[in-house]
């Protein structure tokens, strides 16, 4: 197993979420929040879900309040926006944070000191594909629509 999957995660419910069933499996992980510019990405990240989850695809949304306090929620309040707004359907975790001394062991691996695309999340929609095998295979901008070529050609490949 790679250290990707030996990660575990609280999920929006308070239930562990661990990444050990995605051995296999193409992840996309997204910091998310619901009061950003940005948060109508929610509708196409769903949807990229949908297109590809029986394909062994999954998307990954972590809550994150450190860009400009978009994301002041309690757990309750996110998955409630996130289901009447977007209809997600996908996993989503408890806050964390994805930057600085209090940064999750998740973002260390996917953007730390030795990761594949090092440096610090710059704002929330950052997205990472993490391959079957655990390894970071890209890294998208906030700005990066989720359904832009650029990601699909890297989830078709990534699948493939």
């Amino acid at each position: 197993m790679s250290a990707f999957h030996d990660i575990k995660l609280a999920a929006l419910n308070g239930e562990e979420l661990s990444l050990a069933p995605y051995k296999g499996k193409v992840v996309l992980v997204v910091n998310v929040a619901s009061k950003c510019g940005l948060t109508p990405q929610y509708a196409a990240l769903e949807n990229l879900y949908q297109q590809y989850k029986g394909q062994g695809f999954s998307v990954l949304g972590l809550p994150c309040n450190q860009f400009a306090g978009q994301e002041p929620g309690s757990e309750a309040e996110i998955q409630s926006f996130c289901s009447l707004n977007y209809g997600v359907t996908f996993p989503l975790g408890a806050k964390l944070e994805v930057n600085g001394p209090q940064r999750h062991s998740l973002y260390r691996l996917l953007a730390g000191e030795g990761a594949e695309f090092p440096g610090d999340i710059t704002w929330n929609f950052e997205k990472f594909l993490v391959g079957k095998d655990g390894r970071v295979l890209a890294r998208f901008s906030p700005r990066t629509a989720p359904d832009d070529p650029t990601v699909l050609q890297a989830i078709d490949k990534a699948l493939a």
